[in-house]
């Protein structure tokens, strides 16, 4: 379902973020797969340096279908991005490249709080953002992130999902979920 970031992967999802329902949503667009290929050679380098974490999201063939990664990681919190090419969507692959990451980030990367910053205007993102049962709006828990999300003008809502939230989702044990977060 992930793996690591790799050149190889570069062209074919090149061809899937160009979509127009895709490409004003992506992060870090390119104009060419040439300068694809050098910004996913940029995001393989910065998760080598610690700055971030990016993996390829697969279909069920191992065939590369979007990206998902944690950015600007700072105090063990980060912001989520995460893309599907357009065949790919409604087919419950957002959902289990979620799943799978936050599994990764939270058991085995130690990461705290997961941020996701959403355009106002961006319904897909905000509806899939609504579906998750362990997220819940920041924007006065975290008023210095939304501040600095929205320093120029407002354009974004904060949600994040806390590793706390997803134990208790998943597990809700309180004494369980304090024994692995002790772990």
């Amino acid at each position: 379902m992930l793996k690591k970031r790799d050149l190889h992967d570069a062209p074919v999802l090149f061809e899937l973020m160009v979509h127009p329902e895709v490409f004003p949503y992506v992060r870090h667009r390119a104009a060419s797969s040439d300068e694809f290929y050098f910004l996913t050679k940029q995001t393989i380098e910065a998760e080598d340096r610690g700055e971030l974490i990016s993996r390829t999201i697969l279909d069920e063939w191992g065939q590369p279908i979007g990206t998902i990664n944690l950015f600007d990681l700072t105090e063990n919190k980060g912001f989520l991005a995460t893309w599907l090419g357009r065949p790919y969507f409604g087919k419950g692959y957002n959902k289990l490249a979620k799943d799978a990451f936050f599994e990764e980030l939270f058991f085995q990367l130690n990461i705290e709080a997961i941020f996701m910053k959403i355009r106002k205007t961006n319904v897909r993102s905000m509806k899939a953002a609504l579906k998750i049962p362990y997220v819940t709006s920041a924007n006065e828990a975290y008023p210095e992130v939304l501040s600095r999300i929205n320093r120029i003008e407002d354009v974004y809502d904060l949600f994040v999902i806390t590793k706390e939230q997803y134990l208790f989702h998943y597990y809700g044990d309180q004494e369980q979920n304090e024994e692995m977060l002790e772990a």
